[in-house]
C-alpha cells in the first residue's frame, strides 16, 4: 500500500521520530499493508506471526516494494500470541503495539469455538500483559463489527451492541472488555478499532474461509458463478485497506480525552469503515463488471443463491463520527476506487 493514500497529518505524526512498532499478525492481509506503510515512513518494525493464516509471500511483497535498505528496519519473530515469551520479546523496547493477530473466521469459530477463544481471548490477554510490562505508549487492537450481534440499529453506533451471534463475535467483545480493564487497572492506554468489511490486495481467495471479494474475483475470472449466501440483500460496509492503515497509525498518536474516572487511562473504541451500505447483489454486479472490463469472460454470469450462513449479521453499516472526532479518522478512498485497486492487483 502506497503511503500516498495516507493523510498528510498522519504521515507527519509518524515521521516526527523513528520509533519501534510491534505488529502482531503482520504476515496477514491487513498487517502486511501496515508494515509496508511504517517502513516507508522510516520506522522500525517487529512482526510477531505464527503463520497459521499469515503468509510469507505477503512479507516478500512488502520487501520488494520498500527495497533492501528499508527492509533492514524490519524484524520477523515467528511465534504465537498465546506464548508469554514470544509476546514479551515482541513488545520489548516497543513504543506502540498494533495487535491484529487473531482467528478471524466466523465459520471456523462456529466449528471450533474453543480454538477461537484460545487465540483471540487468551492471546489478547498475553499481548496486553506484555505491552504493559514493556511500557508501550499505546496498545491499538483490532476489533470487529461482529460485536454488534443482533443489535438492529443502522448505522451502528459504538454504545449500542447486542448479543454476539458467533464465538468469533464473543471473542471480540471479550477483547474489548480486557483492553478497557487493562486501561483501568494498570494504566495502559488502548484504542480498539471495530473493522467492518475490508477491501484490498493480498486477501486470500483460497480455502473454505476466504473473504468474499477475493473469492468472487477468482471465480469470476475463471468463468464460475459465485455463490451468495441468502437473497443477496444482506448489506455490508466495505472499507479499503488504505483506510484501515490510516486508522491504526492515527490511533497510535491521537490525543484521547481524559477519562472522568481518575483510575482509567485514556481508552477508546470506534468504528472503522466508510459509513455506507452496499448489498451483496450490488457488490456482485460491481465485481462482475470490473472483471469483465479487465478482459474476463463473465459479463453474462449470474450468481448462485445459497442458504443464509449461520452466525451472520443481516445488515451492517457504521456510524464513524466517534472515529472522526476521537482519532481524526477520515476515509480517503471510496468503494469504487478500493475495488478498482483490488481488481487490478488480483487480475495481474
Amino acid at each position: 500500500m502506497s503511503i500516498e493514500h495516507l493523510p498528510r497529518a498522519t504521515i507527519e505524526s509518524v515521521q516526527t521520530a523513528r520509533r519501534r512498532w510491534c505488529v502482531t499478525g503482520g504476515a496477514g492481509f491487513i498487517g502486511s499493508h501496515i508494515i509496508e506503510a511504517l517502513l516507508e515512513l522510516g520506522q522500525d518494525v517487529i512482526c510477531l506471526d505464527d503463520f497459521s493464516t499469515g503468509k510469507q509471500k505477503n512479507l516478500d511483497m512488502v520487501r520488494s516494494q520498500v527495497g533492501e535498505d528499508t527492509w533492514a528496519q524490519f524484524e520477523l519473530l515467528k511465534g504465537d500470541i498465546r506464548e508469554p515469551e514470544a509476546c514479551a520479546q515482541a513488545c520489548a523496547s516497543a513504543d506502540f503495539v498494533l495487535h491484529l493477530a487473531a482467528q478471524g473466521s466466523v465459520v471456523l469459530s462456529m466449528e471450533n469455538p474453543a480454538l477461537t477463544h484460545d487465540i483471540n481471548v487468551q492471546g489478547t490477554a498475553q499481548m496486553l500483559g506484555a505491552a504493559h510490562a514493556a511500557g508501550v505508549r499505546r496498545f491499538v487492537y483490532s476489533s470487529s463489527s461482529a460485536v454488534y450481534g443482533n443489535e438492529t440499529t443502522v448505522p451502528a453506533v459504538e454504545d449500542k451492541t447486542g448479543t454476539p451471534l458467533s464465538p468469533y463475535a464473543a471473542s471480540k467483545v471479550i477483547g474489548e472488555i480486557l483492553a478497557n480493564n487493562w486501561s483501568r487497572s494498570v494504566g495502559l492506554s488502548t484504542v480498539g478499532l471495530r473493522y467492518f468489511n475490508v477491501v484490498g490486495s493480498r486477501q486470500d481467495p483460497n480455502g473454505a474461509y476466504a473473504a468474499v471479494i477475493p473469492r468472487w474475483i477468482d471465480e469470476l475470472r475463471s468463468g464460475l458463478r459465485p455463490t451468495i449466501n441468502g437473497d443477496g440483500e444482506t448489506t455490508r460496509d466495505f472499507c479499503p485497506v488504505a483506510d484501515i492503515v490510516h486508522a491504526n497509525l492515527a490511533a497510535a498518536f491521537a490525543e484521547l480525552p481524559e477519562s472522568a474516572d481518575p483510575g482509567l487511562a485514556p481508552s477508546l473504541v470506534c468504528n472503522i469503515a466508510l459509513g455506507s451500505a452496499t448489498s451483496l447483489n450490488e457488490l456482485f454486479s460491481l465485481l462482475r463488471d470490473g472483471v469483465s472490463e479487465r478482459g474476463g469472460n463473465c459479463n453474462q454470469l449470474e450468481p448462485n443463491y445459497g442458504p443464509f450462513r449461520e452466525g451472520d449479521i443481516r445488515h451492517s453499516t457504521a456510524n464513524i463520527q466517534r472515529a472522526q472526532k476521537g482519532i481524526n479518522y477520515a476515509p480517503a478512498m471510496g468503494l469504487s476506487a478500493g475495488l478498482a485497486e483490488t481488481l487490478d492487483w488480483f487480475l495481474r
